[in-house]
């Protein structure tokens, strides 16, 4: 039995899936659907409800796949009356289809559960985001020692993407205990599509781990990916004030902000 629309709804923020909402809001003459009629276009193509079938319906589909891809809500007007000059119909109505993508909330994955990747798990669950741990010492990496999170995985920082889907919607935090760690764990995950992937520590430890990747035959393009030392500069100290500098970048990576302060310097 096919779900309904809002069931489907549910399915999908309940694990954390994507799909594209499409709407008729609007129906004006001799139309296939009535306002308010809905389908849901999931990421593989496939979909449940209706906006009208036939030609209509298959250019929504391709609409709501393009959303998928760039992350933009569009609202599409048709004419249904003459199909030699492009119309999908002959109904000769007009209708509009409001698409809009739904994503889960973004996933940040904080690996090495220490003083400050505990900071940040807290900082990044209040601010929002689905939250993972990993670390491959099994008394840090779980709910009691280290509480929040909505995911433990108690592995090398390696094997992390075999058991987690990395996307363009997952932001890497490395708080490791060290550059010989990192050197290690990094390869696999620089090759993800990940949004964000910054590394703690000081430059002469990135420089240590660049050296490092290099010779294991990282390329340049993907340590590039990375941001390290990472955060904005705060001068930062506590593992409190850290993470607020971590989640900082994030947040300005996320959202395309500048960085930069929002009042004008004052003249000396």
């Amino acid at each position: 039995m096919t779900p309904s629309i809002y069931q489907a709804l549910h399915d999908l923020e309940k694990n954390n899936g994507s799909a594209a909402l499409c709407t008729v809001v609007k129906s004006e003459g001799s139309t296939p659907r009535h306002v308010g009629s809905k389908m849901l276009v999931y990421p593989d193509g496939k979909f449940i409800g209706t906006v009208g079938g036939g030609e209509l319906e298959n250019r929504v589909i391709r609409a709501a796949m393009q959303a998928l891809q760039d992350g933009k809500a569009q609202s599409l007007e048709y004419s249904m009356a003459d199909p030699s000059r492009g119309d999908p119909g002959v109904c000769g109505g007009q209708v509009e289809v409001f698409v809009e993508p739904i994503f889960p909330a973004p996933t940040l994955v904080v690996i090495g559960a220490g003083h400050v990747g505990k900071a940040v798990v807290h900082l990044a669950k209040w601010l929002g985001f689905r939250v993972a741990v990993c670390d491959d010492r099994v008394e840090f990496c779980n709910p009691e020692t280290t509480p929040g999170a909505d995911e433990y995985y108690p592995i090398e920082m390696g094997k992390l993407v075999e058991k987690l889907e990395v996307t363009k919607q997952t932001y890497l935090v490395v708080t490791s205990r060290g550059s010989s760690v990192d050197a290690v764990g990094l390869p696999s995950l620089l090759e993800t599509d990940s949004a964000y992937v910054g590394v703690i520590g000081s430059k002469r430890r990135w420089a240590t781990t660049v050296k490092a990747l290099k010779e294991k035959g990282v390329s340049d393009a993907l340590i590039e990916k990375v941001r390290s030392p990472m955060g904005l500069e705060l001068q930062a100290e506590t593992p409190e004030e850290i993470a607020v500098s971590i989640m900082a970048e994030v947040l300005m990576v996320r959202d395309k902000g500048s960085g930069k302060p929002m009042a004008a310097p004052k003249e000396l």
